[in-house]
């Protein structure tokens, strides 16, 4: 159990602009996650597993990306008790993101704002953050395994690249991180570089599908391992769109007698342009995502209709809103697999982790 309660950390960290409190967070974990030092806010991982997409999870409570975009935590977020951790997203080239101020907390709406824009430091740094890690050197050291977690790792493209050569930097991000990762996610659905949330449109989200499903097949071959791909949607949907990415995901997804093949899979959700949820509250008119409790319902609904959509065995992994172990619950009932949290970890800390795990496990 962590040594620091959270509610002791939280007042002073909401008292510094949010960017500023992230990345101290972010500069304290990696400082302290090999040493004595990660038992401020270590807990032990709930052993819950369950197997999906060909990956045994060890609990069904993962880290999402964007908390960390350049690798640099992934042993100390893992020593949080998470099943998984996400870590990116990442872009070939290293980009500033977007300019500053650019995170803003909405606390009466337990949510926050961002248009960060894919900041981080480019793929040749992500990797070597990747190897850097005690997770990574663990498993090349064919040493016992004390951290049996799952890592995934979010792929995106840079600001400056046109959309339609979107998929080149998909495919150069894939090549980079294909034999370091448990599982990929293709993140096409972040409302904060310009045009992205297009590629979820019917023929160019085939085209992406199809160009990273040839080159897996060809990574599988070389690295001798096959690895699953995830993709990573908005909440901003209505059912006619979910239904053309689910039938585009089936394509993918499905073998030729219609069972689920292990390659592909889904995220639901990233953030949210909608603000009806926070009409009124300060900052509730920046421009960005929205995360937080806000998202919780609409991410839910997307869940629902994609789980009726693409059966009963296709993967999904489900994220946001989950302030609270019965949001996790919820999100399990309306289809997913496995969670995921990002802005409940920030407002409740690194209980929550084992929280929802526990209710889980109990519940299911």
């Amino acid at each position: 159990m962590a040594l620091v309660p959270y509610a002791l950390t939280r007042p002073f960290l909401f008292k510094l602009d949010p960017e500023t409190a992230h990345e101290l967070t972010l500069h304290s974990l990696e400082r302290t996650q090999g040493s004595a030092l990660k038992w401020a806010y270590a807990s032990a991982r709930m052993n819950d597993p369950v197997v999906l997409a060909g990956l045994t999870f060890p609990n069904r409570v993962g880290m999402a990306a964007g908390l960390d975009k350049n690798a640099r935590c992934i042993d100390g977020l893992g020593a949080m008790g998470f099943g998984f951790v996400e870590v990116g997203t990442v872009t070939p080239l290293a980009q500033p993101g977007n300019p500053k101020p650019r995170m803003f907390r909405l606390p009466p709406a337990q949510a926050l704002i961002n248009r960060l824009g894919f900041n981080n430091d480019g793929l040749a740094a992500f990797i070597a953050n990747v190897k850097q890690s005690r997770l990574y050197r663990q498993r090349q050291s064919g040493a016992p395994d004390d951290l049996p977690m799952l890592l995934g790792l979010n792929i995106g493209k840079n600001a400056a690249t046109p959309i339609e050569r979107a998929t080149d930097d998909y495919l150069t991000c894939l090549d980079g991180v294909y034999p370091y990762a448990d599982y990929i996610t293709v993140n096409i659905s972040s409302p904060n570089t310009k045009n992205l949330r297009s590629l979820q449109s019917d023929e160019a989200l085939d085209g992406l599908l199809g160009a990273i499903s040839e080159r897996c097949e060809l990574l599988a071959q070389k690295h001798r391992k096959r690895i699953p791909i995830f993709l990573k949607i908005a909440p901003d949907l209505d059912a006619d769109q979910i239904k053309v990415i689910a039938q585009t995901l089936q394509r993918y997804g499905l073998d030729s007698s219609g069972q689920v093949n292990n390659a592909w899979g889904v995220v639901a959700t990233n953030t949210t342009l909608s603000r009806d949820a926070v009409k009124g509250l300060a900052h509730a008119d920046e421009a960005g995502g929205l995360s937080g409790a806000p998202v919780l319902a609409m991410s839910n609904q997307v869940i629902s209709q994609l789980r009726a959509a693409l059966g009963p065995q296709f993967p999904i992994i489900g994220v946001g809103g989950i302030m609270s172990a019965e949001d996790a619950v919820s999100k399990i009932r309306a289809g997913a697999d496995v969670v995921q949290i990002y802005t409940g970890l920030i407002y409740q800390g690194p209980a929550l982790v084992k929280q929802a795990a526990a209710l889980i496990k109990k519940t299911f």
